[in-house]
């Protein structure tokens, strides 16, 4: 399966498409990863390719989340797209639905 994701990660402005191709549970799922963020770039120089049952049972110290970790620091450490990038990949090796992915935020002067 493949499976395509827009990433619009928020107010820094950054977009990522991240495309992911698998062919089942056991199998590695190829990932692309497109931004005009560089550190997100330079993640997706580091997973190219990872087996969805992996992630799912490694969770936090998965191929995914142990690379951005590596590369995503300061502010940049509670950014979404790594957590796109893992639901991509289970999509497309068979682990999860297609379902959207919404974070909404709301703001109030205290």
């Amino acid at each position: 399966m493949k499976v395509s994701v827009n990433i619009q990660a928020g107010s820094c402005g950054f977009e990522t498409t991240v495309t992911a191709c698998g062919s089942g549970v056991k199998e590695p799922a190829r990932i692309e990863i497109e931004s005009n963020c560089e550190k997100i770039s330079a993640l997706g120089e580091f997973v190219r390719e990872v087996r969805g049952l992996d992630e799912i049972t490694l969770g936090f110290e998965g191929v995914i989340m142990s690379e951005a970790r590596k590369i995503l620091k300061g502010c940049c450490a509670g950014c979404v797209v790594p957590a796109g990038i893992f639901k991509a990949v289970q999509v497309a090796s068979g682990l999860a639905l297609p379902k959207n992915i919404l974070i909404t935020m709301n703001k109030e002067d205290i």
